[in-house]
């Protein structure tokens, strides 16, 4: 039987390449996002039958509502839930950090992810199906700028743990996939743009790919129904952990 998966932020990174990778294998999938124009191409190249096209911005709930409510019949019943979409916006120290950005963040990375999983719950319950959700090592280690993506992070690391617990016994999967640095525009939404800034982080690095980390959610996602990965921590092998900051006293 073909299973329904919905993956938001589909219009580029991590839900893009997911979106591509469970299609190359055969699942319908609900793809959504803000651009129309980057979604469409995947319903051209997999036919309507196989990928639906939700447009909508998911701090919208209205507009998140409306498009699941009018879900074709074939895209109703969903297996997956991989709440991707998420964003991390200003590199500046809390201090002097725009509070318009920390908002941003938090109503994407947080009020949309919980909105939407609270929504669907009830029907990946009924059909004991999974959540994915995209966290970060951000979650786990603070960096210099981090200071509310962190903090969002670590919420959607702790609610998948909270969610593991709650739907303990009804055959729901949980898991929170936190990736650390991975080329995509994440650094030129954080910059506002700064294609130098994304440029010099990624040079010689060598850093995960999206494809990278959409075979990781593919892989969590057709384990066998009797596991669980409660959590996935994954960094390029040319990146590790720094040492503490001191500030010397002249």
């Amino acid at each position: 039987m073909t299973q329904t998966a919905l993956i938001t932020g589909a219009t580029s990174g991590f839900g893009l390449a997911a979106a591509r990778r469970f299609l190359g294998a055969g699942w319908r999938v609900i793809v959504t996002g803000r651009r129309a124009e980057r979604l469409q191409p995947l319903v051209q190249e997999f036919g309507a039958e196989r990928v639906h096209a939700a447009v909508f911005d998911v701090r919208d709930a209205g507009a998140m509502e409306a498009a699941l409510a009018a879900l074709p019949p074939a895209f109703a019943d969903i297996d997956l839930l991989v709440n991707n979409a998420g964003l991390a916006q200003g590199t500046a120290p809390a201090q002097s950090a725009s509070l318009q950005d920390w908002h941003t963040m938090i109503d994407t990375n947080v009020t949309a992810l919980v909105n939407l999983t609270h929504r669907l719950l009830p029907g990946l319950i009924a059909r004991k199906g999974a959540i994915i959700n995209i966290s970060s090592v951000a979650a786990t280690y603070p960096y210099p700028g981090g200071n509310t993506y962190g903090g969002t992070k670590a919420f959607v690391s702790q609610f998948s743990l909270g969610l593991r617990s709650d739907l303990h016994g009804t055959g729901v999967r949980v898991t929170s996939i936190e990736p650390g640095m991975a080329e995509t525009e994440f650094t030129l939404v954080r910059t506002h743009g700064d294609q130098g800034a994304s440029d010099k982080l990624y040079t010689g690095a060598n850093p995960m790919t999206a494809e990278d980390i959409a075979e990781s959610i593919y892989y969590v996602a057709t384990l066998p129904p009797h596991l669980n990965i409660n959590r996935l921590e994954i960094m390029p092998v040319t990146q590790s952990f720094a040492g503490f900051q001191v500030a010397r006293e002249s």
